[in-house]
């Protein structure tokens, strides 16, 4: 027996992959092109010139046919040698993935130990730093935006700690959810490699990942000594000087990454950010009214891209989940690691808008009332109140 059919969208509430807008949607649908034609190399150098200015940076960005794994990978091959130490913070899930393949990789990752509740200390950075006097230490690795817990770290202040050392390490930052949805700045921040995936604030289907890179990371490519292939940034930048590739692109998603570069520019990239900070207020202020706890406990480190929420001791995250999906076909993000079963996220990044962010509220309210979590107040009320506030002070400042 089929499935019914339920009527009206489904509500990816995900902190990625997102909703991909109709526009982008219409942008890949089309008929695929012969990637080594002149066609090919106008779409190729649109998108390799518009991403700078994503990444806001003047250097090269390398785009590879990979998730954001792959290019953690390139980041690190293409820059080290085996065994060299890579110093990484424990700030949640995926930066404990990251140093995981930096250890399969044949590196030597030493993770400064965190609460996944808190973002990078940039004072144990500088101190670790301080302590490394032979210079063992090639590389700080940091997540920008945790995916897994809603938390931020401060990259310019890590920034400042390395350079208070006096340490020539490279600096490498994972943007993966944060890059499109909240400030970010490679080149001004001097960072050497920036991270970056398509799926989350860029607007895409997930195939695409991204290496911004400065000179300092190209001249330690020249040296670096981890084998590469199919990550190698020399074939790939060889190629994209004369608008290709050195393999096969994904055609179609460049068509759609140069329609999502077109619309942040349309929307002007800090009316983005100042979008996904008052859709992250409003989320913030409905759990708070629903007497949940955020994951991230300080309110300077609190992502404008989702929404990390813990339920009390002994109730399952999961089964919350789970109950909302199938009464109100609305998924939100599960608890990784550490915090499976405990916690769940609400994505609010990407193309949406009040209405949409509302409405899923509306859902995660619902949900707790049938799972027996009585909300404490109305979060709906407290997140409307943040989003018409926030209206009426633009509205008096015009």
């Amino acid at each position: 027996m089929n499935e019914l059919r339920r009527a009206g969208r489904h509500f990816l509430q995900i902190p990625g992959p997102t909703n991909v807008p109709d526009r982008i949607l219409r942008a890949i649908d089309r008929p695929t092109i012969d990637h080594r034609g002149p066609e090919f190399q106008r779409l190729a150098r649109t998108v390799l010139e518009g991403l700078k200015t994503i990444f806001r940076t003047s250097g090269p960005v390398v785009i590879y046919p990979a998730s954001g794994t792959g290019a953690w990978e390139a980041a690190l091959v293409n820059t080290l040698a085996p065994g060299d130490r890579v110093l990484m913070v424990e700030t949640g899930h995926f930066a404990t993935l990251w140093c995981e393949l930096a250890k399969r990789l044949g590196l030597d990752p030493v993770l400064l130990p965190g609460d996944w509740r808190s973002g990078v200390d940039p004072r144990a950075i500088e101190a670790a730093l301080a302590e490394d006097r032979t210079r063992r230490i090639a590389a700080v690795c940091i997540v920008h935006n945790e995916t897994s817990t809603g938390v931020r770290s401060d990259v310019a202040a890590v920034r400042r700690a390395i350079d208070r050392a006096g340490h020539p390490a490279l600096f490498m930052v994972d943007t993966i959810s944060s890059l499109a949805s909240m400030d970010y700045r490679h080149e001004e921040w001097g960072v050497d490699v920036t991270v970056g995936g398509s799926q989350k604030g860029l607007m895409l289907p997930p195939g695409l990942s991204f290496n911004a890179v400065s000179q300092k990371a190209l001249a330690a490519h020249r040296a670096a000594r981890l084998p590469r292939g199919y990550f190698d940034w020399t074939a790939m930048l060889e190629a994209n000087r004369r608008g290709f590739f050195p393999y096969t692109p994904a055609t179609n998603l460049l068509f759609g990454l140069a329609e999502a570069i077109a619309m942040l520019h349309e929307e002007g990239l800090e009316r983005v950010f100042a979008r996904h900070e008052r859709h992250a207020a409003a989320t913030r202020a409905a759990v708070e009214a629903w007497g949940l706890e955020i994951v991230a406990r300080l309110p300077a480190e609190r992502s404008a891209s989702l929404t990390g929420v813990l339920l009390p001791e002994g109730a399952d995250a999961d089964t919350l989940r789970a109950l909302i999906l199938d009464r109100f076909d609305l998924s939100l993000g599960a608890g990784l690691g550490k915090l499976a079963g405990r916690c769940f996220r609400i994505g609010h990044l990407g193309d949406l808008n009040d209405l949409t962010l509302l409405a899923t509220l509306a859902g995660v309210e619902m949900g707790l009332r049938l799972f027996g979590l009585l909300p404490r107040a109305s979060g709906l009320e407290a997140a409307q109140a943040v989003l018409l506030g926030e209206l009426t002070s633009a509205r008096a400042a015009a």
